[in-house]
């Protein structure tokens, strides 16, 4: 696959539930803390699960009015709220643009589910109240495109807008999305990534339906816990993330600080089930082959891979098999890690975040933990880097993402080199 510019990584942002910025999250991080408790934003005593890593203290007003954040589902406040924070980090200035720089500015953000509480909130409404009460607002508070829309009009970027959707691939699609963006001249940056606000009854509800969450209602702290063998299910969780990706020479021209260069994109399908995973990992080692193959590089060269890592019985082991296949004796060599055990499972939001957390492991050749591990499982046998942080030199790390339906995205970022 051709390349023909080099695409950098200028700016990061997060929202999560162990950090309100990028700083709070990394250091959070190394620490080893848990985002998990008992539920509070409503009451979840009906549900089998009444644990989740939700936001604490965010405040919509720092980023806008009162009036706009009450016309915004949770999930686009968090967009602008990223938007914002990355564009800070970059030093971009919107308001001393030209007209020409922001047509080259693009946004490719996504969310998994999109708006489900305003569609829950609204079909409540509709089925007490009637149809005549559904709010005008509903369909464009709802939609998961609404939160890209958001950023431009916010900003006057005219770019490329719009978001893949891929469940729990979202935020790495939309990363991938942007690069070609910028390969192939539509764009000289992109705001990227992805974002989710699903921690409502009928969020938590759906995925208890469909067994895919813990219930240890008794140890919320502890219930996310990857490659542990007595895990028993993802902890979901919410926020958002965000790069911003530049073309190298803008970002050499501007003086630009540069995190790291995405070098290697990998994406496939499982073609196997609508929530399981290929259980020998087929579709993963794909994805992670392409984007091998498209960096040019040798499997020898990754040194860490924040893996998909959910804690679900199937997925930790169908990817750790995938691993294997692909890395052969390198897999034991390098560190693996599951940021989920802290983070619990940002869905749409999570491959955002989780490239953050890889590229800062390369900045600073530190591995973040895998927390809560106590029981050996003789088929997850990699060194997944449990417990505590690990320093080694981190040149080129990995992120995995997967989503239901069988969606498989690897991103490869390098340490920044000149």
């Amino acid at each position: 696959m051709q390349k023909n510019k080099r695409v950098v990584v200028t700016g990061m942002a997060a929202i999560t539930p162990i950090g309100l910025n990028v700083k709070e999250f990394w250091k959070s991080m190394m620490e080893g803390k848990s985002g998990c408790a008992p539920i509070t934003s409503f009451d979840a005593s009906r549900l089998e699960t009444r644990f989740a890593c939700e936001l604490k203290g965010f405040d919509p007003t720092k980023y806008m009015d009162k009036k706009n954040a009450r016309r915004l589902d949770k999930f686009s406040q968090y967009a602008l709220a990223v938007a914002k924070d990355v564009l800070d980090d970059a030093a971009i200035n919107p308001e001393n643009l030209s007209e020409d720089e922001k047509n080259m500015i693009g946004i490719l953000y996504g969310s998994g589910i999109g708006g489900i509480q305003t569609f829950y909130q609204q079909a409540v409404i509709n089925h007490t109240q009637g149809p005549r009460r559904i709010s005008p607002f509903f369909i464009p508070m709802m939609i998961p495109n609404i939160a890209s829309g958001l950023i431009s009009i916010q900003y006057g970027f005219r770019g490329p807008n719009y978001c893949s959707v891929s469940a729990c691939a979202t935020a790495n699609n939309n990363i991938i999305d942007a690069y070609f963006m910028i390969q192939s001249g539509n764009a000289t940056a992109m705001l990227c990534g992805g974002g989710e606000a699903s921690i409502c009854e009928i969020g938590i509800g759906g995925f208890n339906a469909s067994k895919a969450l813990s219930t240890r209602n008794d140890s919320p702290e502890t219930a996310s816990r990857p490659f542990d063998k007595t895990r028993d299910g993802f902890v979901m969780g919410e926020g958002a993330g965000m790069l911003y990706l530049e073309e190298y020479e803008s970002a050499k021209n501007r003086g630009a600080k540069i995190y790291a260069e995405l070098i290697g994109v990998g994406l496939s399908a499982d073609a196997y089930h609508i929530t399981a995973p290929d259980p020998e990992g087929k579709g993963a080692k794909l994805a992670m082959l392409r984007a091998m193959n498209h960096a040019d590089i040798v499997p020898e060269a990754i040194d860490y891979i924040n893996m998909h890592g959910t804690s679900t019985g199937l997925g930790d082991i169908a990817e750790t098999k995938a691993i294997k296949m692909v890395f052969g004796d390198h897999a034991y060599k390098m560190n693996v890690s599951s940021t989920k055990s802290m983070t619990g499972h940002l869905l749409g939001a999570a491959g955002g975040v989780e490239a953050i957390a890889s590229i800062l492991a390369a900045v600073n050749d530190i591995v973040p933990p895998t927390i809560n591990f106590k029981t050996p499982d003789p088929e997850c046998d990699l060194n997944y880097t449990f417990n505590k942080p690990q320093k080694r030199k981190v040149n080129i790390a990995m992120s995995n993402a997967f989503g239901f339906g069988g969606h498989n995205t690897s991103v490869i970022f390098k340490k920044f080199s000149e």
